[in-house]
């Protein structure tokens, strides 16, 4: 007698190999058979017949923010409504540990001004009971939850502890605080951190307007603190590199040639973000090069791209709107959205909104990418033509793009949002992302779950992946589904060291998606008010996931979670089964 029996389903094994009619049996959270249709040797205590269904292992989501919200919620929505099993925090260089006591309010406005997480919800949930990393994996463990979580610690946190207002300055590291943050590093990664991040963008900055700390650390900082790994044998390096966003056209190759020689001196993995840029679209296709003469001289270096464009969303409750610098919609902020949108409609408030000007540093997002803003529908198509855009609505009806959004805007309904492509999107398709994609050094990554709460909902990229680019692309050619699969299971768990899970094969983690593929697909967002003191998030949900398992355990059944809390804290490198 098993603990859990799928039958009839197809298998897409996370190994890359095509698809296959099998039945699988789950042991103490342990695959313990797959077998050919009808040849299992047991029953199940539970059955789930998935005849005409897909079976997947579950899927290992590397990058998301989930560093606050894991210490309250026990689902991590809305990954949990994606096919994720498995989540890493402490990206980007922020995190919550270690945090000395006179820190925390300070670390709260950090992760606040890079991810957009509302810091009174950060401080309405957090509930504080750690200092070191350590004492942070220890906290993470007392939450039950459907999902398990590794993170990372973080340049921010550490710089701070160590440095204090230096730190947090951005001042240089002495070779004192060198050698403190490096054994900080080798202590969390001997306690289980899978690795540690940096941020170097300036399109990260505290609620201050700082950049985070770690933004200008020289060689002798990272090179150090890298060696911590080296030295426990153990854990990556994750950079949010300079220039990720365009802001800079020469810092990347600067980026990516240290970054090479840091894992060739560390001998340990060594990844970093990666978009296609607005300002030099073509620049991706030499930082993949490099990756891939990195890996040619036995260098462990792996860009992480998204599955989609990285882009906006807007409406009126969102942080972002074309919109929002002008002083006569300012004036409505304060009104709730369907009271706003009634005096929206009134002519004088029109007239008065589009005549008024943006200040002269702000450059609007409109004027920028109208040829790519859309209003979205239930289809949520992310490969919009210029034909969906409001510029092409411009163009055909004698109307600026302003006056095409309001209209949009005042015909809709106060929950209606729009999107704007804006990275990942030069050339207004995904053609760049699906090279990015197969890139044999890519990994897929950079879904952000639990950031950018009211201006992105990425954390539904692990679905898209699926139905955009195996069934559904249009606009040019698709993946095989079991690449696609490959990349967001054995691939992702494999680079952060968790070689116990995304492969469906006897001995490995009981992890699995059993999926209605024909249906499989994302609902719009939405906002909602659910975060600690009714602070608002976007959320996305989604439909075609029969179930998802953790450890052997239904822990979401038909996109609503069960009653079972298998979820675990990740600590350092899960082995291979023998």
């Amino acid at each position: 007698m098993y603990d859990l029996v799928i039958t009839g389903g197809t298998v897409v094994d996370g190994t890359g190999t095509p698809p296959r009619l099998a039945d699988i049996a789950v042991q103490d959270g342990i695959i313990a058979a797959v077998t050919e249709p009808g040849q299992l040797d047991g029953e199940g205590s539970e059955h789930i017949d998935a005849t005409g269904l897909l079976v997947t292992p579950g899927f290992v989501d590397i990058h998301t923010h989930y560093d606050g919200q894991a210490t309250w919620d026990p689902f991590l929505s809305p990954s949990c409504w994606h096919g994720v099993t498995t989540v890493v925090a402490g990206n980007c260089g922020v995190g919550f540990a270690p945090a000395a006591p006179d820190k925390r309010e300070w670390l709260v406005g950090l992760m606040e001004g890079v991810e957009d997480i509302p810091g009174s919800a950060l401080v309405e949930g957090l509930k504080w009971g750690w200092e070191t990393f350590p004492e942070y994996l220890d906290a993470l463990e007392t939450m039950p939850r459907i999902m398990d979580i590794g993170t990372q610690i973080a340049h921010g946190p550490v710089r701070a502890y160590v440095m204090g207002e230096r730190g947090a300055n951005n001042e240089p590291a002495t070779p004192e605080d060198i050698e403190q943050m490096a054994t900080l590093v080798g202590e969390a990664v001997r306690a289980g951190a899978l690795g540690f991040s940096t941020s170097r963008t300036l399109s990260h900055r505290a609620i201050d307007g700082e950049p985070v700390p770690g933004t200008y650390a020289a060689e002798d900082e990272l090179f150090g603190i890298g060696r911590a790994l080296r030295d426990v044998g153990a854990g990556l390096f994750e950079v949010a590199p300079s220039g990720i966003a365009g802001d800079d056209h020469i810092e990347p190759y600067k980026e990516v040639a240290w970054m090479q020689r840091l894992a060739k001196e560390i001998e340990r993995p060594v990844t970093f973000g990666m978009n296609q840029t607005n300002t030099s679209p073509d620049e991706y296709h030499d930082m993949l090069d490099a990756a891939a003469g990195a890996a040619a001289a036995g260098d462990n270096l792996f860009p992480q791209v998204a599955g989609r464009a990285n882009g906006l969303l807007f409406g009126l409750e969102t942080t972002f709107h074309p919109f929002i610098n002008r002083p006569t919609w300012q004036s409505l902020m304060a009104l709730a959205p369907a009271e706003r949108l009634e005096r929206l409609r009134e002519p004088a408030i029109r007239e008065a909104i589009l005549n008024e000007q943006d200040p002269p540093d702000k450059q609007n997002v409109l004027s920028l990418y109208g040829d790519r803003t859309v209003k979205l529908t239930d289809e949520m198509d992310y490969e919009p033509d210029y034909e969906s855009s409001v510029a092409y609505l411009a163009e055909t009806s004698g109307r600026t793009v302003f006056e095409v959004l309001y209209d949009l805007i005042t015909e809709s309904e106060p929950d209606q949002l729009f999107m704007v492509p804006i990275l990942n999107y030069a050339y207004s398709s995904l053609d760049a992302v699906r090279e990015m994609i197969q890139h044999p050094q890519s990994v897929m990554g950079l879904a952000d779950g639990g950031a950018h709460c009211a201006i992105i909902c990425d954390a539904s990229i692990p679905t898209t992946n699926v139905t955009i680019w195996t069934r559904d692309r249009t606009r040019g050619e698709k993946l095989p589904l079991e690449f696609i699969i490959r990349k967001q299971t054995q691939d992702t768990a494999r680079l952060f060291g968790m070689h116990d899970r995304g492969v469906l094969a006897v001995g490995f983690k009981g992890d699995l998606n059993v999926i209605d593929y024909d249906n499989l697909r994302v609902h719009q967002p939405q906002i909602v008010h659910d975060l600690p003191g009714g602070a608002k998030r976007l959320i996305q949900r989604a439909d075609g996931y029969v179930a998802t398992i953790v450890s052997g355990q239904v822990v979401m059944r038909n996109g609503e979670p069960t009653e079972a809390r298998p979820g675990r804290v990740v600590r350092g490198e899960q082995l291979a089964p023998a």
